[in-house]
């Protein structure tokens, strides 16, 4: 028995599913919150101000700004998946009314993904080059992380930064 495919079928069908798919789109992140933000809390120098923006708020913030091919489907999904997967782990505009420990252990992760290179993702940097980080760049925020962990420290109890320990299941 021999199966035959009818591709002209198979390409209108996945056409069709594609046309349709454009139709469904996924929430963005464009509330521009920035009322809690770390920002509001802790001093901000220009130069780390300038490299957020371009390499940082896009996943890590409120302000995400979007390019022409999130309005194609599916990569919008996978970049609103990939916006949504950034704040989860650090949202700068929200960091701001976050417990102190929570807000010093996000900055150590600043400092330590930048000293491993970590972030900004490849995947990022590929498709925005100007969000690849130069190394005054990267010292620029990791002196500023570290500025905002001092700064903590001067205000807050040392038992009150520390991690709470985490609840046996």
């Amino acid at each position: 028995m021999k199966i035959s495919f009818n591709w002209r079928k198979i390409t209108l069908g996945v056409i069709a599913l594609l046309a349709l798919a454009q139709f469904i789109r996924p929430t963005k992140n464009l509330s521009g919150d920035e009322t809690n933000s770390i920002h509001k809390k802790f001093a901000l120098p220009a130069d780390v101000e300038a490299t957020l923006k371009v390499a940082c708020n896009d996943c890590h913030s409120n302000t995400t700004v979007y390019p022409w091919y999130a309005e194609v489907q599916p990569v919008a999904w996978w970049l609103q998946n990939h916006v949504n997967h950034g704040n989860s782990h650090l949202n700068f505009s929200t960091l701001g009314a976050k417990p102190a420990w929570l807000q010093n252990h996000k900055m150590e992760e600043v400092q330590e993904m930048m000293e491993k290179g970590e972030m900004p993702l490849k995947s990022y940097t590929w498709v925005h080059g100007n969000a690849v980080l130069s190394e005054a760049q990267k010292s620029a925020l990791i002196a500023w992380s570290k500025t905002v962990r001092d700064s903590l420290v001067a205000r807050f109890p040392a038992d009150s930064l520390k991690m709470p320990p985490r609840k046996k299941s």
